[in-house]
């Protein structure tokens, strides 16, 4: 997709650590991680502000980008609402489907914009003359007879044409436009989507801890929430501090220390 002058976002609700490190094995442009459906649609809101934007989805949470993008992709193996919402569906359930489907897309309209030229021609040309405009002019003029062979002559032309699309080779790569979109992502600053990108902190007073190992259980248990970046635990000072990449209510930071048997006093 890059190489056919597509700059290419990932969207996902998974963790950033995990969405970065497969966004730089794929060699994305971008990664947005621990985003909710609307964070998503905001996203695509912000590069339609730039230019034309496709979303490939396959889930209920897609659904919301997928309608708000130029073009949705729903993957077929996807959720009902996800197809529903798209308006393109790739069949094969594959993500190569994607650029063959741009490919497909500008075939058939460089087909349409071929037509359209000639259709045009033919008839600057053909109803002035069928009309006698000339016969004053230059002595010109058209046999009824050919004019309706010109006018079949004109369909076939165009239906041949449009044939053509049959042999469109839409998994080659060798006539893929190269030019780069103007999209430039790293103007648009997507992560502040996600709250500042992780800098917010929050600190829970905490009754209960005694050890080092309370510390590592209270930390273990804050980082297995995908909002929390890092979490830090200390039993001298009875708090721990803990790093979020997204919003998350009190209650839940609460209950989840106080499900590993501590008792939280405060959130701040």
């Amino acid at each position: 997709m890059q190489n056919m002058g597509l700059s290419v976002v990932m969207l996902t609700g998974d963790n950033r650590f995990t969405a970065e490190a497969i966004g730089k094995q794929a060699g994305v442009d971008e990664v947005v991680a621990d985003i909710l459906p609307n964070d998503k649609e905001a996203v695509i809101q912000k590069l339609k502000a730039q230019g034309r934007v496709a979303m490939v989805g396959d889930g209920i949470n897609d659904a919301p980008a997928l309608t708000s993008a130029d073009i949705g992709m729903a993957i077929g193996a996807g959720t009902d609402v996800a197809i529903d919402a798209a308006d393109v569906i790739l069949m094969n359930s594959s993500l190569s489907d994607v650029p063959a489907a741009i490919r497909l897309s500008r075939g058939t309209l460089k087909n349409i914009h071929e037509n359209l030229f000639w259709a045009f021609i033919y008839n600057v040309i053909g109803i002035p003359l069928a009309a006698g405009v000339f016969i004053s002019l230059l002595g010109w003029q058209l046999n009824p007879m050919f004019a309706a062979a010109a006018m079949s002559l004109s369909s076939f032309c165009v239906v041949t044409n449009a044939l053509r699309l049959n042999f469109l080779n839409i998994h080659s790569n060798k006539r893929d436009h190269k030019k780069r979109n103007n999209i430039k992502l790293n103007n648009i600053k997507l992560n502040t989507i996600t709250k500042e990108n992780s800098i917010m902190e929050k600190t829970l007073k905490i009754e209960g801890m005694m050890c080092a190992h309370c510390e590592a259980r209270v930390k273990t248990a804050l980082e297995s929430l995908p909002q929390v970046d890092s979490a830090e635990a200390s039993s001298e000072n009875g708090t721990a501090v803990v790093k979020l990449n997204a919003e998350i209510s009190d209650e839940i930071l609460k209950n989840t220390v106080e499900n590993q048997g501590y008792t939280v006093n405060a959130v701040g």
